[in-house]
């Protein structure tokens, strides 16, 4: 069933289009813009031109969308397969399947999210060309890996993200950025030239790059030796980018350190690069190398989700100084966890939560980067004890619509039944209570206790966070000191309160709404209408694991 008939030829050209628009819209970014089209502002023109590349692709990504055959999910659609490097095998191969759909599209969704946020509010820095090229750049590289079917191209367009964000962190971004960049850029790079490797020790004994072909094969072209190793190779880099436990390290500086949209693009989808890749290559072509590897795998998961919250609670706890944006990117070492948990399990429950964890992670975890941003705008730091102590920056009182939106994204990353972030949690849960066949289930069960701990662990920092930042430290105006009184700058003219108390912040802007409504929107559809995903997902992923046989 499609929602409308579109032809094949469309379908492909709409893939290719979605792939390849957002690079030539970098390049017209960089071009000096046509006499008709320059404007009154060069900057705010080649801001809207990043607006109406991005608007285009996520139209052609809901296009693609409505066309999708929802009866066959499992199969892989839109699909263009050309010689590339005959010499090497490599073939130009795209298509869309459940399990890449639902990514491709929340990745079009953000950049345009980040596009339509920076129209109104640029991050400080040079030159709004090169910042709307590296954005669509980024946007090119993160589409293109999750619609490639070649090990190899798979590869380069996972690679292809690493520049723009390295530039965005160094040059746009806060206090510590290019140490921040180095650190990530140095972390990704070493897992790729490692991962690399075992691409193409797949490559070359199994013959073939061609990743839909090597899935049907399901490994059994490949020895287990072969297979065990690859899974170390491709792991490492597949989990620094994830990022797993303990090759977390780059995560909280780079989020710390950069611009607000540089952090909705990194939590939103470029961690989703990591696990998509788990999924799509060592599930289904190294089954008997995963299996080996899934019980270290599951026990670095929970390590993780424990150790992330931990580290939240140390943050969030009065007199830690703890910097809220680092406190979320802790938080996704946490939610990524779970991820890794659910595809551990290499069940189809167990991968099917994963997948929808990750959707439902980067929707509540972008939403709440941009939140962090604002405030951090209005108040000029995002320092919890700022934030929280004498200066009186209880939200819910200064900007009720803003502290009512931080509360409702932080109970959805908590996993509040009825949101987005309850299903991937649970499912991935109930996936390690019965793991796959060869797989421990004592182990496994110790795995899901230790999980469950961690939800509590989470409810705990996330509340936390909204009793301190929301409603502040219940300190009497009277008892502070003159210098505490005086509060921080608004972005934007404060209103007049009662004498003696601290005038209000601006409230959500009308850039911020639009950028910030459909995240809030979805996160509810998916948490009361999970089938939306789950229906997708499902049966490409038995299939997947099936060794590509529905």
């Amino acid at each position: 069933m499609t929602v409308i008939d579109i032809s094949p030829s469309v379908m492909q050209f709409l893939l290719a289009f979605i792939v390849v628009a957002p690079l030539l819209g970098a390049v017209a970014a960089l071009l000096p813009a046509p006499p008709g089209l320059r404007g009154k502002n060069p900057d705010q023109a080649v801001l809207r031109h990043g607006v109406t590349v991005t608007g285009a692709v996520l139209i052609a990504a809901i296009v693609l969308a409505t066309g999708f055959d929802h009866d066959q999910p499992a199969t892989m659609q839109a699909t263009t397969d050309i010689s590339w490097i005959p010499a090497l095998g490599v073939r130009i191969h795209l298509g869309i399947d459940g399990i890449s759909l639902p990514l491709l599209l929340l990745t079009a969704l953000l950049t345009f999210l980040c596009a339509l946020y920076s129209y109104s509010k640029l991050p400080a820095g040079p030159s709004p060309k090169a910042f709307i090229a590296l954005v669509l750049v980024l946007e090119s590289g993160t589409l293109a890996t999750f619609a490639v079917l070649d090990l190899l191209l798979f590869f380069l367009a996972f690679e292809m993200v690493l520049i723009p964000m390295y530039f965005l962190i160094a040059r746009w971004g806060g206090d510590q950025r290019r140490a921040a960049a180095w650190k990530f850029i140095l972390y990704t790079l070493l897992g790729s030239v490692v991962m690399l490797l075992g691409l193409l020790l797949i490559g070359l004994k199994s013959g073939t790059f061609d990743m839909v072909a090597l899935a049907t094969d399901n490994g059994r072209g490949l020895t287990t030796s072969v297979q065990v190793i690859a899974v170390l190779a491709i792991g490492v880099g597949l989990a620094v980018k994830t990022p797993m436990w303990p090759l977390h390290s780059w995560l909280p500086d780079a989020h710390t350190a950069a611009p607000t949209v540089g952090s909705v693009l990194l939590a939103g989808v470029l961690l989703k690069m990591g696990t998509y890749g788990f999924v799509r290559i060592l599930l289904p072509i190294v089954p008997d190398g995963m299996r080996t590897f899934a019980p270290y795998l599951a026990a670095f998961a929970v390590v993780g989700i424990v150790y992330g919250s931990l580290a939240c609670l140390a943050l969030a706890r009065n007199g830690a100084k703890g910097d809220l944006k680092r406190l979320i990117a802790y938080s996704s070492v946490g939610h990524m966890g779970f991820v890794l948990l659910g595809i551990a399990t290499m069940t189809p429950t167990g991968v099917n939560g994963a997948l929808f964890a990750n959707i439902a992670h980067g929707l509540i975890t972008g939403l709440l980067f941009f939140l962090v941003g604002a405030i951090k705008d209005r108040y000029g730091t995002a320092d919890l004890d700022t934030l929280a102590g004498a200066t009186g920056a209880a939200l819910y009182g200064r900007a009720p619509r803003l502290g009512a939106l931080l509360a409702f994204a932080a109970v959805a990353s908590l996993g509040l039944p009825g949101l987005a972030g309850f299903w991937g949690e649970m499912l991935t849960l109930f996936g390690a209570y019965s793991p796959a066949e060869g797989l421990s289930r004592p182990a496994f069960r110790t795995f899901m206790a230790i999980g469950a701990f961690g939800t509590l662990l989470t409810a705990a920092y996330m509340l936390i966070v909204v009793r301190r930042v929301c409603m502040g430290e219940h300190t009497p105006h009277s008892q502070l000191s003159p210098d505490d009184r005086t509060p921080p700058p608004a972005d934007g003219p404060g209103r007049p309160t009662a004498a003696g108390s601290p005038p209000q912040l601006a409230d959500i802007q009308t850039y911020e709404a639009a950028a910030w409504t459909p995240l809030a929107a979805l996160t509810v559809l998916a948490g009361l209408w999970p089938a939306i995903l789950l229906g997708l997902t499902d049966p490409a992923v038995q299939k997947l694991l099936a060794g590509g046989k529905s």
